[in-house]
């Protein structure tokens, strides 16, 4: 849940100084409430942080003040994510964080009200009323995190994927001697001998049907979608290799999202448990290299960290121009309809002008504006007061 801050209301004042008796209303106007906004920061690296149901609400906009002083702005709320963060409201992606520096409103803080020195005319050279803050947007929004990986690791359970990136990175997933050991991505670090560093990703094992979402088969994938190179890891002592390639690569042409044109790199692991080296016979313009491996014993390891730097280099970070200048976007939907009233305060209570809302968000707006026991409401043609 987040919700934006409060606008602060509109001062009743007048200009009251020595021989100026009568001096006119110089209310200031009330301060914008404070927005939600998330970051993208590389710093973080997942949403571990976050609690489930969490709330973040920003800072309600100062009240205006005599002297035409306005109100401050409320403080944001800024919460920083991972790059690669997903913002949805129900199933509907708002926003996609996939930036560094990306930023974004998810809530925007209400409008400030207008002091009394705003309705001062000919006709009325006194208001006794000025405008109540508005409230700020209040919604429920999920987030969802895509790996962002340089290379990623797929192919069946128990291919051997989180030994090799226990090997060659400073990873360290649970290994075991059975499927599915790997139940959620891991991401580890392949540094070269100059310095280099490529994120690869362990992504759980993949079995058919995945592109239908057989063994949450499309959460899998989908953290494939922004790895430039694709790994595929093959247990070369069980079968046919040619066979369980084909097996995976349907999976990711059925899937989509470009999979099925990224290259590859086979990686046939194992190679300690078989007497001869493993053969492989497809012939496919996107396999880039065929290595054949041990994750045991390290063979071919070096060469597979070369190939890793070779395909996929690490991107190089530039500055965006106009950086600081960086427009906010909203990404709320659909767009909240205008208003069709607003609320005053006035020197006994409130005034509603504008086709009233309904009881229930009424009373939550007088309560928030601060309304007790006694203060006169009125409401077209009606005085109420307010109980």
């Amino acid at each position: 849940m987040v919700a934006a801050g409060r606008g602060g209301d509109g001062a009743i004042h007048f200009r009251r100084e020595k021989y100026v008796p009568r001096g006119g209303p110089d209310g200031g106007d009330g301060g914008e409430g404070g927005d939600v906004v998330l970051v993208a920061d590389l710093r973080r690296r997942d949403l571990s942080g976050f609690r489930p149901n969490q709330k973040l609400s920003g800072g309600r906009g100062g009240g205006g003040g005599g002297r035409l002083s306005n109100g401050a702005r409320g403080d944001d709320a800024v919460l920083a994510v991972p790059v690669g963060t997903q913002v949805f409201e129900g199933e509907e992606l708002v926003s996609d964080l996939a930036q560094p520096g990306a930023r974004v409103v998810v809530a925007k803080g209400g409008s400030g009200g207008r002091g009394n020195k705003h309705f001062a005319g000919p006709s009325r050279q006194t208001p006794r009323f000025a405008e109540v803050g508005l409230p700020g947007d209040e919604r429920e929004i999920e987030l969802r995190l895509k790996l962002l990986a340089d290379a990623a690791l797929v192919g069946l359970p128990n291919a051997g994927k989180s030994s090799l990136l226990t090997r060659i990175s400073n990873a360290r997933p649970k290994v075991a001697e059975y499927p599915f050991t790997t139940l959620s991505p891991v991401l580890g670090t392949v540094e070269s001998a100059d310095g280099r560093q490529l994120v690869v990703a362990d992504v759980p094992g993949l079995i058919e049907g995945a592109s239908e979402g057989v063994g949450l088969g499309h959460e899998f994938l989908a953290h494939l979608e922004r790895a430039r190179v694709l790994v595929h890891v093959i247990d070369s002592a069980e079968g046919d290799a040619d066979e369980r390639w084909r097996t995976i690569d349907a999976e990711l042409s059925a899937y989509g999202a470009g999979l099925d044109e990224r290259p590859q790199i086979v990686v046939l692991n194992k190679i300690d448990l078989s007497p001869e080296p493993p053969s492989f016979g497809i012939g496919d313009e996107r396999i880039v290299r065929v290595l054949r491996v041990s994750a045991a014993t390290g063979a071919g390891l070096d060469e597979l960290r070369g190939t890793l730097f070779e395909h996929a280099p690490p991107e190089v970070e530039e500055p965006v121009e106009g950086a600081e200048e960086m427009v906010d976007f909203l990404v709320y939907r659909p767009q909240p309809a205008r208003r069709s009233f607003r609320v005053y305060r006035t020197e006994r209570g409130f005034r509603v002008i504008g086709k009233p809302p309904a009881e229930e968000e009424l009373e939550a707006i007088l309560k928030a504006a601060g309304a007790r026991t006694g203060d006169e409401v009125e409401v077209g043609e009606e005085l109420l007061e307010w109980d």
